[in-house]
């Protein structure tokens, strides 16, 4: 990324260029990414390519004003933090299903960052509902976030509350936990944003992708809730976790609370093959 890059992406996400990469500096850019740049999987069901090149995500998020999925928003955002100074290292996932058993190689991207000021850190701004800052690599106990109370642990084969586990675990991978559920399987050895391209193909065409089921644009609200449109049916949480939910009427209003919340400007309305606006 040249400056003139990273300048527009700084203003795109509304933070001061820092001065130094200190993990004071990454938890404001990881909460503020959170929170201007959605959670989306609307190219798919706009027949839109998605193409993981540096180029083709900054053109996207930066210069279209869109969001993405995990492979489009940490890869941006890594791309970003590298330009910062960080030290960005990314690490390919597995996520756990509700049967509890692990998804396909390369389903999650997340990026293991490390600051000036001492210690590394797990940043994912591409998970939707996950923490709104980073969560230290190193902690074994509780880290508690606004998103609820997280813990980074050693894998193993059968962790402790999965119910269908088996899935064999390598020497130094770890397991990511929310509120005592695992949530993802990191392995902890070096990628390239390229090593991806299969997983974001499988996620975006598979008729076993969830990302290809259904349709989602969510972020973290400023008051630390979340808002979330899936197709036809908005839903606001508060930070407490109470849910507003309102069906939406037509696809002038869908394309209105694109534009209004999310920032997004569609000139059509995303649907899901097969089904109706609610996805």
């Amino acid at each position: 990324m040249n400056s003139a890059q990273v300048d527009a992406y700084l203003r795109r996400i509304g933070v001061d260029h820092p001065a130094w990469p200190t993990v004071d500096v990454l938890r404001e850019l990881h909460l503020r990414h959170l929170q201007t740049v959605p959670f989306e999987n609307l190219s798919i069901h706009l027949g839109e390519e998605i193409v993981l090149e540096e180029k083709r995500l900054l053109d996207k998020i930066v210069g279209a004003h869109r969001g993405g999925f995990c492979y489009e928003l940490n890869g941006a955002f890594g791309a970003l933090l590298g330009a910062l100074g960080f030290d960005v290292t990314l690490l390919a996932g597995r996520v756990y299903g509700e049967d509890g058993r692990l998804g396909v190689p390369y389903d999650h991207l997340v990026l293991w960052v490390r600051t000036v000021d001492g210690g590394d850190w797990l940043a994912d701004v591409g998970f939707g509902a996950h923490s709104h800052y980073p969560l230290a690599v190193g902690e074994r106990g509780e880290q508690v976030d606004p998103a609820g109370v997280f813990r980074v642990v050693e894998a193993r084969a059968d962790p402790a509350g999965v119910r269908g586990g088996g899935d064999s675990a390598e020497f130094g991978d770890l397991d990511v936990l929310r509120d005592g559920r695992p949530r993802y399987r990191l392995e902890v050895r070096p990628r390239v944003l390229g090593d991806f391209v299969v997983g974001a193909w499988w996620n975006s065409t598979s008729p076993a992708s969830h990302f290809v089921r259904s349709l989602v644009c969510s972020r973290v609200t400023e008051d630390g809730g979340r808002i979330t449109l899936s197709g036809g049916r908005l839903t606001v949480t508060s930070p407490d976790g109470r849910k507003e939910v309102a069906d939406l009427v037509g696809d002038e209003e869908v394309l209105e609370t694109y534009r209004d919340r999310f920032g997004i400007e569609l000139d059509r309305v995303p649907t899901v093959a097969g089904a109706g606006q609610d996805g």
